[in-house]
């Protein structure tokens, strides 16, 4: 069994809206059928006993090993501790070889499951080794390390209970919330509005008291020290008890506290002054240490801290006991637990030193053993929630702390004996305020219960009713997704929007094109959406990426399908017929929002199909009213789109609104049919979206096609009284939608110049050039310098076999090169004459027929 293809599908996808590992997976004869291979259950299961049923009940069909191998990479990661639930094993044409498909909620996780699974199978038919338990273990560590923490998880997890889409920018913990104009962001407890001077005042903590005291918060006395001699100067200013702190430092390092002797001071100056070069001493104030979760202007959370401790039982030492609180599953390493594990460093020793222990050191029956002096859960700390108990007018202290530094969300650390009454009357005080603090003790306190703080970030970020969304609009289809998504572009330009739009010409922001090539796949719509400029996103949505990554977003406002056709690619990634590329293309469909519309082509069986895949509403289009699927959808109170009169009409029940064909530019005055059926796709759109009417036919009216606007979308050039139109029709279906349009042209002599991608089937090369051989007098094919895995000529025999039966070409020539064939063909024009090119290199070829053209 090998594994010859591996994919992350990143989005909702071919197979499910989940995340997903897709592997392509060859089996041997003899692996095609577990049952056949003796003993291999059996040993499997001693090796993963997890890992379920292998055949459902009742089902008689072999199981190949491809399926052993979903079910145990699914398994691996079930038994890891991560949240998957699908996977899936389908057989492909061809023999022995299969797709293999597993969610993961961890990339990293789910690619190294599907190692890891495979090692397995082998082992159990190898009859080798396999470690389970280093597996699990393994995958458990990999997925602490990759995943967010419980910080920024608890706001994502908020973000997602509000519809709010999100995206990881970074292994670490920068998520992007909502797209383009709409969007925020955060970095753990941070977001994109918390003031970086707030911040770097945070970090300062005299000058945080200095302003703290200047707004009339009470604050506990100090000063900073140049080194451990002039700490103990200001411990004798102050007086003992005091506090030895780093200026800059945060999570708790470095800080030591109620310090009284020379001794502890140099050790606590140490510690400090490895976390900064400044180090503060300031007076020790007794009590208990709170933290209060300052967000916006409201306290939402508050928890009394405690110190790492022990209790001793007479019987097991210090370390013994420190080992078996570690041993609870809360306490991890780093922050992805609700606890840390208590370490026994350097100040944990001088702390037991204080109260004459070593960590060999048995204490007595119910003796309290502290391991630390300060109470952060980053150093093996405990919290219990206080929330409901704070006084109001220390709500306001803590509030007016965070607004005095500039912090939306802040951290403000207290000291005192009770949050039952304020500050001044029992001599308390904030001893510091954090940016970026911890929401753990927050969210899963060691007593009491858990706070939403999760949510009361986001609803700081986002109003009660905005999700972070915009208007994202996505096209499909065989042929016209370019020239329909560049018309709905230019509508919402003109409501007013900003636009981002990807198509296979580029990526486009506000009509400027910031990447050139192919951008019709997941990547270009996801810098889109990143984009801080976009009011309204506009995708084409290719095959290809869908196949390749699945899509960019979770759901979409409105998906076009334009038709579904052949010649698309079919015979690649095992999408062999047009069912198949029915069921890629659906995928837009399955992923509009419930309150959202999928338009749809009436006249096109597999477009109407799809009308039961929508989780939203449905407008279909034709230009036949009368259509069966139409007449049957406007009757049901359903929203139609098709031509009547020289108009497009869009129409639900009685209410009908029209435009002329003769003010939409790229129909020609009605005379391009494949032009119209993009209009009636844009319009529909844009209905669906709400914009106005009188918009629509203003924008509608507006679209210019020409090279500039809609670059080899049936551009039209004048040369010497001969019409010239350059299209990047690549494949049978785009050839007969062009085919009514040139007809409708009158000329004295019809050329073609033609040549065909290495990539398509041979009757698809082949049927391209028997449908031209009908409508041209002359033919001219081209062999371009990339033959796309075909030999020299291939493509030419290919196109040369398709003309065999020509009844109209009775010239054909061959030429090596795009631009040259251009040259032969406009040499030869009369005034009258019509030529279509058929262009490859898009932009360069337009470029090379506006300088003939200009150089006429």
């Amino acid at each position: 069994m090998e594994i010859s293809r591996l994919r992350a599908l990143r989005g909702p996808n071919l197979w499910s809206r989940h995340t997903a590992i897709e592997a392509v997976v060859t089996c041997a004869p003899d692996e095609c059928c577990m049952a056949s291979i003796q003993g291999f259950e059996a040993r499997l299961r001693a090796r993963f006993p997890q890992i379920g049923l292998l055949q459902l009940a009742g089902h008689a069909e072999s199981v190949p090993l491809a399926h052993v191998l979903e079910l145990a990479a699914l398994g691996l990661q079930a038994q890891a501790g991560c949240p998957v639930t699908f996977s899936r094993t389908t057989a492909t044409s061809d023999a022995g070889v299969f797709q293999v498909v597993i969610e993961y909620s961890e990339e990293e996780v789910g690619r190294r499951a599907f190692a890891l699974a495979l090692e397995l199978c082998r082992a159990a038919l190898a009859d080798t080794p396999f470690d389970l338990v280093a597996a699990l273990h393994e995958l458990k560590e990999l997925d602490e390390d990759v995943r967010l923490g419980p910080s920024t998880g608890a706001i994502v997890n908020a973000a997602l209970a509000r519809n709010i889409p999100y995206r990881r920018l970074t292994q670490g913990s920068l998520v992007q919330f909502g797209w383009g104009s709409a969007q925020r962001r955060i970095q753990a407890a941070e977001t994109d509005r918390s003031s970086a001077i707030g911040e770097a005042i945070a970090q300062d903590k005299e000058l945080t008291k200095k302003l703290l005291d200047a707004a009339g918060v009470a604050v506990p006395h100090g000063r900073p020290v140049s080194n451990a001699d002039d700490a103990w100067d200001a411990l004798c200013e102050i007086g003992a008890p005091v506090v030895v702190k780093p200026v800059d430092g945060n999570q708790g390092k470095g800080v030591t506290v109620n310090i009284t002797s020379r001794e502890q001071l140099n050790l606590a100056y140490a510690a400090a002054a490895l976390i900064s070069d400044e180090v503060l001493v300031e007076k020790f104030i007794p009590g208990s240490d709170f933290r209060f979760l300052v967000i916006g202007n409201h306290l939402v959370a508050a928890a009394r801290r405690e110190p790492p401790i022990v209790i001793g039982d007479g019987k097991h030492s210090v370390r013994e006991l420190v080992e078996q609180v570690n041993s609870d599953p809360r306490r991890g390493s780093g922050h992805a637990t609700s606890l840390t594990k208590i370490r026994l460093d350097d100040i944990a020793l001088a702390s037991l030193a204080t109260q004459h222990f070593t960590v060999e050191s048995v204490p007595e029956q119910g003796a309290r053993v502290v391991l630390r002096n300060n109470a952060n859960l980053s150093t093996g700390g405990t919290a219990t929630d206080v929330t409901d108990d704070v006084h109001p007018e220390m709500v306001a202290s803590a509030v007016a702390a965070a607004q005095m530094i500039g912090l939306d969300i802040c951290g403000v650390d207290v000291v005192c004996d009770s949050v039952l009454m304020p500050l001044e009357k029992q001599g308390g005080g904030i001893v510091e305020v954090n940016a970026a603090p911890g929401l753990r003790m927050h969210l899963q306190p060691s007593f009491g219960k858990g706070r939403p703080v999760g949510e009361a970030i986001v609803a700081n970020m986002f109003a009660p009713q905005q999700n972070g969304r915009i208007p994202l609009l996505t096209v499909a289809g065989t042929n016209g997704k370019t020239t329909t998504v560049r018309l709905i572009a230019h509508i919402l330009t003109t409501q007013g929007l900003r636009v981002g739009m990807t198509n296979s010409d580029g990526v486009y922001i506000q009509g400027k094109r910031i990447d050139t090539g192919d951008c019709s796949g997941p990547k270009s719509a996801r810098n889109v959406l990143m984009h801080p400029d976009v009011d309204a996103a506009v995708f084409e949505t290719a095959r290809g990426g869908v196949l390749r990554e699945g899509l960019a977003f979770d759901r979409c406002d409105v998906a076009v399908v334009t038709n579904i056709g052949m010649g698309d690619h079919l015979g690649l990634n095992y999408i062999s017929t047009v069912d198949d590329l029915a069921v890629v293309k659906r995928v837009v469909v399955q992923n509009v929002a419930s309150t959202g519309v999928a338009v749809l082509n009436a006249t096109d069986a597999m477009c109407v199909k799809m009308r039961d895949a929508c989780p939203g509403s449905v407008i279909f289009f034709a230009q036949d009213k009368h259509h069966p699927v139409m007449a049957t959808h406007r009757a049901q109170g359903s929203r139609v789109v098709y031509v009547d009169g020289g108009d497009i009409v869009v129409a639900q029940g009685k209410q009908e609104q029209r435009v002329a064909l003769a003010n939409i530019p790229i129909t020609r005055n009605g005379t391009i049919g494949f032009q119209i059926d993009n209009a009636m796709a844009a319009i529909a759109a844009t209905w669906a979206q709400g914009v106005a009417w009188d918009v629509i036919c203003k924008g509608a009216s507006s679209f210019v096609n020409d090279a500039q606007t809609a670059p080899g979308r049936f551009n039209f050039f004048d040369y010497h009284g001969a019409n010239v139109i350059a299209d990047y029709g690549h494949n049978p279906d785009a050839i007969l939608a062009l085919v009514p349009a040139i007809e409708s042209i009158p000329a004295n002599k019809r050329v073609v110049v033609i040549s065909g991608a290495g990539d398509r089937r041979d009757e698809d090369i082949r049927r391209q050039t028997e449908i031209l051989g009908d409508v041209f007098d002359e033919i001219i094919l081209y062999q371009d310098q990339c033959q796309r895995g075909r030999e020299e000529g291939e493509v030419l025999v290919l196109l040369q076999q398709g003309l065999v039966n020509a009844k109209r070409a009775k010239k054909i020539i061959e030429i090596t090169g795009e631009f040259l064939a251009i040259d032969t063909a406009l040499a030869d024009l009369q005034a009258g004459d019509l030529c279509l090119v058929l262009i490859d290199q898009v932009d360069e070829a337009l470029a090379h027929i506006a300088m003939r053209v200009v150089g006429k």
